[in-house]
């Protein structure tokens, strides 16, 4: 069956964030996400997964073990198990990326909550 955004299983986080599953199953995952301009997703890891950000759309940045790389459309970075990373999106424009998990990344999921100042 062929799969697009407006056919495949739709979910908000972040309160604004928009993601889809293109592929959902044990072996791995392929979401496609929406973030609007100045929004984050909180500080994790995976215990078992490994993923692909790839994006599509914008200039995202993305915290990977404390460096912040500026992802353009058609770049990517792998991010390994255990390594703490962030999706922002720092610019007035949308960003749209593809999250690629191997194996599938729900339930390994480990938040690093830090305090305000």
């Amino acid at each position: 069956m062929k799969v697009s955004k407006q056919n495949a299983e739709h979910y908000v986080w972040g309160g604004k964030c928009d993601g889809w599953h293109l592929v959902k199953n044990k072996d791995v995952s392929i979401i496609h996400e929406r973030m609007p301009p100045h929004t984050k997703e909180v500080r994790h890891y995976h215990t078992r997964a490994q993923q692909f950000f790839f994006v599509l759309k914008g200039t995202a940045a993305l915290e990977v073990d404390g460096i912040i790389y500026d992802v353009k459309a058609h770049e990517g970075v792998e991010v390994l198990p255990f390594i703490l990373h962030q999706m922002m999106n720092r610019s007035s424009e949308e960003i749209e990326f593809l999250v690629i998990s191997q194996p599938f990344a729900q339930g390994d999921r480990v938040a690093v909550y830090e305090e305000e100042d």
